[in-house]
């Protein structure tokens, strides 16, 4: 039976560099948009929105309140009626702390900090306790 190929085999282990043509892209350098801003030319500067941010959605603060008041505004906590419902209705399904973030899809922290009234109020995450637990809590919030 005839071989494909007509001569010996042999292997070519000279390395083989492959170069990627790079496209005219303007110089991005420090020293290069420095030189730009002195001598008057146009910079562009281009924030990339919420880029590598994986956080979820702080609670929403009036920024016209922030401004007018004299010194940093305290954000509202879980009250204490919220609290103690949250608790007696876990307890009332026999379920942990860990069970009903499990159940809702949160951290068992969260659970622990609503319980101990430490928590911002987040409205997703209050919907999702009163759908397990069967409580009516949003409506409730206040210190």
């Amino acid at each position: 039976m005839p071989s494909r190929y007509p001569g010996a085999l042999t292997q070519d282990w000279e390395p083989v560099v492959l170069h990627k043509n790079r496209t005219k892209v303007q110089d991005r350098d420090r020293k290069a948009v420095n030189q730009a801003l002195r001598t008057g030319a146009a910079v562009q500067t281009v924030k990339k929105a919420e880029a590598g941010s994986n956080k979820k959605a702080a609670p929403v603060v009036n920024a016209k309140k922030l401004d007018e008041a004299a010194e940093p505004a305290a954000l509202d906590r879980v009250s204490t009626e919220v609290k103690q419902l949250i608790q007696k209705a876990r307890l009332e399904k026999k379920m942990s702390q860990a069970e009903l973030a499990k159940q809702i899809n949160e951290r068992p922290q969260v659970v622990q900090e609503y319980e101990n009234g430490k928590a911002v109020p987040n409205q997703a995450v209050l919907a999702k306790m009163e759908r397990v637990l069967g409580v009516k809590l949003r409506g409730k919030i206040g210190k």
